[in-house]
């Protein structure tokens, strides 16, 4: 079968294109054939050498997958050949989606959304789960509360703002000034631009100095920190990165502080499916490319800037 593969660590252009065995199930496994994956920062530490020997090589990067069982070894009993499914995949977990088939054990595998597409279901394991599991598993929101998002037309943003809404918060959100419209679209209540604006300034003097009851953080440096300033005393904030700057602002406001990674995705990926296909949740891919393009993919994502919004997708059948 067809796969993209990093041989070495390094820039995008360490991808290459190989023939490489097609998988056959064991006992508990099943074989998908693989229509879509996308592209996460994850892909790009992987490919970074962030995680070191504990990605060996040869590898195959794309840890979302959505696709068709093609095959299923004798003790599986959730699903049949020929069932749409999609799932992430485990960075350290062996092989991943960029390539023709992937072999996963039952247990991580989902029935996909009937109402969207496998470009559009394959923007969803990873960046919807963590958002469900940042949101509700962790900061475990409620009708009525304050939430920030920071990032907001990000792939992991994108699914926070609309999970926020569908769990009954007001939404603050940042993002750069070309994206205000576009995060306005998705269901943001309040949206703030991060470089022409303090959302510190703004949502202190819009709620009274109270603050808001929840933050998520999916960009890096001393955001954390600086959303310590407006999270109510007793309040929660999350982050699914590395942070820099001084967290003390927590102790005294007894602020919980929740760091996040993905895991256990399958009942977050079910509910999810849930609230897809009741049109409260709508993945959001900015933009997609060909499996043989997966280079230009990551370059992109790594760009950022105006233009990426939501997950880049990449198509593999």
């Amino acid at each position: 079968m067809k796969a993209i593969v990093i041989t070495s660590f390094g820039d995008p252009e360490v991808f290459a294109q190989r023939e490489v065995d097609k998988p056959t199930p064991n006992d508990n496994e099943v074989l998908v054939k693989v229509y879509a994956t996308s592209v996460n920062p994850a892909d790009c530490g992987v490919r970074q050498g962030f995680f070191g020997a504990r990605i060996k090589l040869p590898a195959i990067l794309g840890y979302d997958v959505s696709g068709v069982i093609e095959a299923i070894g004798k003790n599986v009993t959730d699903f049949q050949v020929g069932d749409e499914v999609y799932y992430a995949i485990g960075l350290l977990d062996g092989d991943g989606a960029n390539a023709e088939y992937h072999l996963a054990n039952e247990s991580i595998v989902v029935k996909k959304p009937v109402n969207i597409s496998h470009i559009e279901a394959a923007s969803v394991p990873i960046a919807g789960g963590i958002a469900w599991a940042a949101l509700i598993t962790r900061a475990n929101i409620i009708i009525g509360e304050t939430v920030l998002i920071h990032g907001g037309a990000g792939g992991v943003g994108t699914f926070a703002i609309q999970i926020a809404k569908a769990a009954g918060a007001y939404v603050y959100t940042t993002c750069g000034g070309y994206d205000l419209d576009f995060v306005y679209s998705i269901g943001a209540d309040r949206a703030i631009d991060y470089r022409n604006e303090d959302f510190i300034n703004i949502i202190m003097q819009e709620t009274g100095g109270e603050g808001v009851d929840v933050t998520f953080t999916t960009v890096g440096g001393n955001i954390l920190a600086k959303s310590l300033i407006v999270t109510k005393p007793e309040g929660r904030a999350v982050t699914i990165t590395s942070v820099a700057g001084d967290l003390n602002t927590a102790i005294f406001k007894n602020i919980t502080i929740h760091f996040v990674h993905l895991d256990n995705a399958r009942p977050k990926l079910d509910a999810l499916r849930n609230l897809i296909e009741r049109g409260q949740i709508l993945p959001i891919v900015g933009m997609t490319f060909p499996l043989t393009q997966v280079a230009q993919a990551h370059q992109r994502l790594e760009e950022g800037g105006e233009g990426v919004r939501g997950k880049i997708a990449v198509e593999v059948a």
